[in-house]
């Protein structure tokens, strides 16, 4: 294959181009339920913990640093709207395939680690909903385990994506969070709560506030995972040069006063430390501000949630892997497909071990969130300079161009975020590394292979390779 399949022209093809379905409101509604999820739902009692009262700052911080990479995005989808993911654009800035690969794989290992923080989260609210009382520990651990084994089931058996499921999950998702605003505004206005601990900040932190804050924000990042995902429906908008600057853009700044708006609900109701305690925060918001309210059934909005993240995150790091392996990039049994079904079962079942190790011996929610967020503050950094790297590369239609400082802005935000200096568990960067270093011993076996059986990689397929990225 070669570099025009990314170029913004339809390649010569005997291949159908995709319907154009997607309007400015459908295009909306897609993003705000990818980034939607997961994040909001099961860290905000982390955040809270790190910073007390103020924990809608860290938000507000991440939502910054997501913009401004959000404008990479943007110039990237527009130049080559038939281009598709961090790791195709990390190729036609750099062309090299050893990066492209690393890219790629840390966007696989990203969407691993989401749904593992996904299960967990998912065990904790079915343990709260139907009183089952499992705080943690290992109880929580097999809930998890037994979660993902069934989404490897529903993945084996295979699943067709649709923009209308979305839809209805994305107000699945927003009804859950309208409910926390709803219950919190509805007290503030009462006077009950707290509405003075917005301001508060932990107290008895020494060297000030700024560094909690950095620390908490590489955490509440992994709430806005997603918007980048969208670039992937490039080729199902219509007119996307036009339309997806300005909806791309207020799509993340709705989901980012939705974040705010729930982080002071929930503080105004319950006290940091209560908040920080457990894998289900937002469930004692509902019990403090609506003691009355059927808690089982916000759990199980909780669920349905946290559900479809970790199912699509699973698709899409198994699919990742599957096409590596028919780029000649990971070794060739992990492209097996089975016969029957049809799906890539041995890349299913690579996936979903890794899960099961990161539940297992990883376990806790923050450690998982903060290890996805650190994956893609480090693709999102190879991004932003790949934005500046293709500006030599000139396309015949217009485009969205970010202004020069964005990307560079961008880039560095990005790389500071990642760094230990942050306050970062480091355990984070060792689940990464271990992550990572599976992928780079994979990656020299296939090497061998192609060697000893005389194949070359092209260049890699942009239906294959790197089209998928994670979603909250």
């Amino acid at each position: 294959m070669t570099d025009a399949t990314l170029s913004a022209a339809p390649a010569a093809t005997d291949q159908p181009e995709l319907k154009r379905v997607m309007g400015p409101w459908l295009l909306l509604l897609f993003i705000v339920g990818d980034i939607l999820g997961t994040g909001i739902y099961a860290l905000t009692g982390q955040v809270a913990k790190q910073v007390g009262g103020m924990v809608w700052l860290p938000f507000l911080v991440a939502f910054l640093v997501a913009m401004v990479t959000a404008f990479s995005y943007l110039e990237l989808v527009t130049k080559y709207p038939r281009a598709a993911g961090a790791a195709l654009y990390t190729h036609k800035a750099f062309g090299i395939h050893f990066v492209t690969f690393i890219v790629a794989f840390a966007v696989m290992c990203s969407g691993i680690t989401s749904a593992s923080t996904a299960s967990r989260a998912f065990a904790a609210n079915l343990s709260s909903a139907l009183g089952l009382g499992l705080s943690g520990g290992i109880g929580i651990t097999l809930l998890g385990l037994g979660f993902i084994a069934i989404v490897a089931a529903v993945n084996l058996r295979g699943v067709g994506e649709s923009v209308k499921a979305n839809v209805v999950l994305t107000c699945v998702e927003l009804t859950g969070l309208l409910i926390i605003i709803t219950i919190g505004f509805w007290a503030i206005g009462a006077g009950q709560g707290d509405v003075y601990r917005v301001m508060q900040f932990k107290p008895g932190t020494e060297g000030g506030m700024v560094w909690p804050v950095i620390a908490a924000t590489t955490l509440a990042f992994f709430a806005m995972v997603g918007f980048e995902d969208s670039v992937n429906m490039a080729e199902e908008t219509k007119d996307p040069s036009r339309i997806f600057p300005k909806i791309l853009l207020a799509g993340l700044v709705i989901t980012g006063v939705i974040y705010v708006l729930v982080s002071i609900s929930a503080i105004t109701l319950v006290s940091p430390e209560q908040l920080g305690e457990g894998e289900t925060p937002l469930l004692k918001v509902v019990q403090a501000g609506a003691p009355n309210f059927p808690l089982w059934i916000f759990g199980f909005i909780t669920m349905f949630a946290v559900a479809n993240s970790a199912l699509i995150n699973m698709l899409m790091a198994s699919r990742l892997v599957y096409g590596m392996s028919r780029e000649h990039v990971l070794p060739p049994f992990l492209g097996k497909v089975h016969e029957t079904r049809r799906t890539p079962y041995v890349a299913i079942g690579f996936t979903t071990l890794l899960a099961f190790a990161l539940i297992t011996f990883v376990g806790e929610v923050p450690a998982l969130g903060g290890t996805t967020a650190l994956l893609l503050l480090c693709v999102f950094t190879v991004v932003n300079i790949a934005v500046l790297v293709l500006r030599k590369d000139k396309v015949e239609h217009g485009h969205f161009r970010t202004p020069t400082i964005l990307p560079v802005v961008g880039a560095l935000a990005c790389a500071f975020f990642a760094g230990p200096w942050t306050g970062r568990d480091p355990v984070q960067y060792q689940i990464a590394g271990i992550l990572l270093g599976i992928g780079i011993l994979l990656w020299f076996v296939t090497v061998w292979i192609n060697r000893r059986s005389g194949v070359t990689p092209t260049e890699p397929n942009a239906e294959d390779f790197g089209k998928h990225g994670p979603m909250n």
